[in-house]
């Protein structure tokens, strides 16, 4: 794999993404990758890359894809990134949210279709993120008891309202935005979605204040109309694609988002 890739074997772990990265010489290897889906991202955000970095101030950058020799984008289940010297992981919520609108402005700009959103789930975000939609049911079995009766209690506060036109969406924002050298915001680990904008922004506000220390109040915005229920399919998502959620955690958030006040 590393010879594919043309680095070194000196490995050394790396903060922010899924914490599983590692650096080997000017290349970000990450693990767990999807060969299929790769495919269909990565010529996107390599071009995406390149015209927001040739532009004469920079406001937005996301890691550049990187292939291996042969030409392919995931070598024995890893795929490589240029390495950003001198990044660091943000922390600042309002920060993270700005660069997702500006990147999700970039992407629909860019991207008109996104060819997987037809094929059946990949993985078991996939999965949780179609239930939360409505677009698949949980199968027998296939969640934990209490997990299951949560996603229930969620799924019947969820509603028809419409919450925006389905895009490509980042939707795994918190903790997959570096600051490079320049203070320029780094958008890494893209999660592709064909889903709503304002679903990608729930997602990630829920991320920040369950596990980056965002401050609660910022789901005071989301217990009314078309933003609750983006919040509540944010929630059946998370409780969903966790493999065993902490329940009370997620209940103690949510508490606004659930009484609707």
């Amino acid at each position: 794999m590393l010879d594919l890739f043309a680095v070194p074997g000196d490995l050394q772990p790396l903060p922010g993404g899924q914490g599983d990265s590692v650096l080997a010489g000017d290349l970000v290897l990450s693990p767990g990758r999807d060969p299929l889906i790769a495919a269909a991202l990565s010529p996107l955000l390599a071009r995406l890359a390149v015209g927001l970095d040739t532009r004469p101030r920079r406001e937005l950058r996301i890691a550049m894809p990187i292939p291996a020799r042969d030409g392919s984008w995931v070598v024995d289940g890893w795929s490589a990134s240029r390495y950003e010297p001198g990044s660091r992981t943000c922390s600042d919520a309002a920060v993270v949210r700005a660069t997702g609108f500006l990147l999700h402005a970039e992407l629909a700009l860019a991207v008109g279709e996104w060819p997987l959103a037809a094929q059946a789930p990949r993985n078991r975000w996939d999965r949780a993120a179609r239930i939360a939609f409505g677009d698949r049911r949980p199968g027998s079995g296939e969640y934990l008891t209490d997990q299951a009766a949560f996603a229930r209690e969620l799924l019947a506060l969820r509603t028809d309202e419409e919450i925006g036109a389905g895009q490509l969406v980042h939707g795994d924002l918190a903790g997959n935005v570096l600051l490079d050298a320049a203070d320029v915001p780094v958008v890494i680990d893209f999660a592709p979605y064909w889903r709503p904008v304002r679903w990608a922004d729930a997602v990630c506000v829920l991320d920040l204040v369950m596990w980056f220390g965002a401050d609660r109040s910022l789901l005071r915005d989301w217990t009314v109309g078309a933003t609750r229920q983006a919040m509540l399919r944010a929630a059946i998502y998370r409780v969903l694609s966790d493999r065993d959620p902490d329940l009370a955690h997620y209940r103690r958030t949510l508490d606004a988002v659930l009484s609707g006040q």
